[in-house]
């Protein structure tokens, strides 16, 4: 019998590619995204099934896993990939842009979660991979608040972990360094607006934007992210964290190397603030 998978924010980027490469290799693919009738590729491969799932609705969380429950009889692995990042001076953060950050990147990988587990338990196994980022180890400047949802969803994977291993259910992040995906243009929102006064981070808001145009020279692509993703759901005994892509490797590499002062006054040097 084939393997399912659930993954969201199946529309782009790495939930896409993760889509099409387990297609590839004959798991059953539920494409989860919030406008499914939007998708004009995923849904012509044979073994691909499109739900809408918007995992800041409960409701609809809830009724679309029941569905995939009844359509497909079992979940062996869901993906948490639905997510965005939040970027600029937490001061000029509304409490509204708040908010969203936290119900989308921490709140949707709960919804998810405890929507999948009974299935799991029922069937005595199962595989959670919340995709985190290198930046649920790590910080950058301007990104506290995305910052702050990946390194809860690495606290609250390590933890589940514990409880759900006797139960057969093992928990692992994906945490991935730069990806050459559209991330910037459609999975990013910013703080700095017009309408906002930067007053006083003028230097450090150029130099983010300046990063963030150039881009990773060594970033990874949505397929190996996918691939990555595949051998940890075949694998009986999954790593709880898989560091993904050569900066990643090197950040993370650097950050058990050094005090945290030391990272800190590194990075400022990147960034050109020191």
């Amino acid at each position: 019998m084939s393997k399912t998978i659930v993954i969201t924010g199946a529309s782009s980027g790495i939930g896409k590619a993760t889509a099409k490469y387990f297609a590839e290799n004959g798991w059953n693919v539920v494409a989860t995204m919030r406008k499914p009738e939007n998708e004009k590729e995923l849904g012509k491969l044979e073994n691909v099934k499109l739900y809408a799932l918007d995992v800041t609705d409960k409701a609809q969380v809830e009724s679309a896993i029941a569905q995939i429950k009844n359509d497909f009889g079992q979940i062996d692995v869901l993906l948490n990939n639905a997510g965005y990042g939040l970027i600029g001076p937490i001061e000029l953060a509304d409490e509204e842009q708040i908010y969203k950050q936290f119900e989308t990147n921490v709140f949707g990988c709960l919804r998810t979660i405890k929507a999948v587990l009974p299935t799991m338990k029922e069937q005595k196994k199962g595989l959670i991979l919340n995709v985190t980022s290198i930046g649920g180890v790590i910080t950058m400047p301007l990104a506290s608040l995305y910052h702050g949802t990946k390194f809860a969803m690495e606290g609250i994977s390590q933890s589940i972990n514990y409880e759900l291993n006797p139960l057969n259910i093992r928990v692992a992040t994906i945490a991935p360094g730069g990806v050459s995906t559209d991330f910037s243009g459609r999975s990013m929102d910013f703080t700095v607006s017009a309408d906002k006064s930067v007053a006083g981070y003028e230097k450090i808001v150029e130099a983010m934007n300046n990063f963030l145009n150039r881009g990773e020279e060594r970033a990874s692509t949505s397929e190996d992210i996918a691939k990555a993703i595949f051998e940890a759901a075949n694998s009986e005994t999954p790593k709880v964290r898989y560091i993904l892509g050569s900066d990643a490797a090197q950040y993370y590499g650097m950050h058990r190397q050094m005090e945290i002062e030391e990272v800190q006054n590194v990075t400022k040097q990147f960034f050109g603030l020191a």
